[in-house]
């Protein structure tokens, strides 16, 4: 088919047509019987498309929907809840066992270092880890495929 008569029936439907391009595609049409045919057809078609309605959804599916969107902001809410607790618990904890290893004396300095310096170690690990699996999954271009 021909390129610019595609471009032509696009810009007719969408009623954007000069005066110049109107005559070109009324050539055409007069020219060639097939493409007077597909335009016909498409004529059709989209007067179709025009007198159809969507049909609204039932009252029983739009309270599945709310329903469902109520569940997910509770879940959503309850978690956050949940790890602002643990948080809080966890840094509270981690508080006392540093001043509790700080005030030890009977450890010496140079094994308090090496502990210090192997739990930072692993906290600056465990933020790497999980700063990448976040970044990974939000910008996973493949993560619908399965293997």
């Amino acid at each position: 088919m021909n390129e610019r008569f595609i471009v032509l029936i696009e810009k007719y439907f969408a009623k954007e047509l000069s005066d110049k391009e109107k005559s070109e595609l009324e050539t055409l049409l007069n020219d060639n019987p097939k493409l007077k045919e597909e335009f016909e057809e498409q004529k059709r078609v989209k007067e179709v498309l025009t007198k159809m309605k969507l049909k609204n959804p039932s009252r029983e599916v739009w309270d599945g929907y709310w329903m469902g969107v109520y569940n997910r902001i509770e879940r959503g809410i309850a978690w956050i809840l949940i790890s602002i607790g643990a948080i809080i618990f966890f840094a509270y904890a981690s508080i006392e066992a540093v001043n509790s290893f700080i005030k030890d004396t009977q450890t010496p300095p140079l094994v308090k270092i090496g502990i210090g310096i192997l739990i930072f170690g692993i906290l600056v690990l465990l933020f790497s880890l999980i700063r990448e699996k976040f970044f990974i999954t939000k910008r996973d271009k493949y993560k619908e495929v399965q293997r």
